[in-house]
């Protein structure tokens, strides 16, 4: 038995595999033991695991542009109502709610009035992106869909209960530039919905961001509703 062959053995032993095993990962590349067994035997050599097995480690942590995103739904209502629940009682520094109409919101999440008047007292920028139930764009779009509850409807449905919000805080504006996508932001997470031609909101698949650095999906997302904000109109009364 040579010396090689006596080192694979000691590692066998060490990290508790037969020495055929430790055979077939010097023999193949491609393969790689399980996490925990990497770790020990990493430990064993006094290495680090992603320098023996580096395509194990990048096959299951993201490295690149796509490493912001949490899940991807093919639908809008595929995401668990929990989840949405969990992002606007967790956020405390900024939600901003940039769909065209938002209604879906205030049908699914009890007390919502209430809850968002509690961030916004305790200092938590709340803010509507709405789109105008007035416009030409809104009018086009009731057009395309040609369903009972039209757009403009469910655009007044939000601003109601926007009026209806005690002790003031909640910020709203009307824009016109994000009929095809809606953005919600909770601190730095992000649910983000691009809206499939003439399908509804909820029919068009929705991705969950979260912002790990400068200039990333997340970033991208959260500068276009921020100029769409700055460019955005009062709504009376709000």
């Amino acid at each position: 038995m040579d010396e090689a062959q006596i080192s694979r053995s000691r590692l066998a032993r060490t990290v508790g595999v037969t020495g055929k095993t430790v055979e077939r990962w010097v023999a193949d590349p491609e393969r790689a033991p399980h996490p925990r067994t990497r770790e020990d035997v990493a430990k064993a050599l006094g290495v680090s695991s992603d320098v023996l097995w580096p395509k194990a480690i990048r096959s299951t942590v993201k490295t690149g542009a796509d490493r912001e995103i949490l899940a991807a739904y093919p639908y809008r209502n595929a995401c668990s109502t929990s989840v949405w629940a969990r992002l606007i009682d967790a956020a405390s520094k900024s939600i901003t709610f940039a769909g065209y109409t938002n209604y879906f919101v205030w049908q699914e999440h009890p007390r919502l009035a209430e809850r968002l008047s509690a961030k916004a007292s305790a200092g938590c920028v709340v803010r509507f992106l709405v789109g105008d139930p007035e416009s030409e764009i809104t009018r086009r779009r009731e057009e395309i869909e040609g369903v009972p509850l039209t757009v403009g409807t469910r655009i007044r449905i939000t601003l109601d209960a926007l009026s209806k919000i005690e002790g003031g805080g909640v910020e709203a504006r009307f824009s016109d530039g994000h009929i095809a996508l809606s953005v919600f932001t909770f601190d730095d997470e992000m649910l983000v919905t691009p809206h499939l031609s003439s399908l509804l909101g909820h029919e068009s698949p929705m991705l969950h961001l979260r912002r790990l650095g400068d200039d990333g999906l997340y970033d991208r997302f959260a500068s276009h509703v921020a100029a769409l904000w700055e460019d955005g109109r009062p709504v009376p009364g709000l």
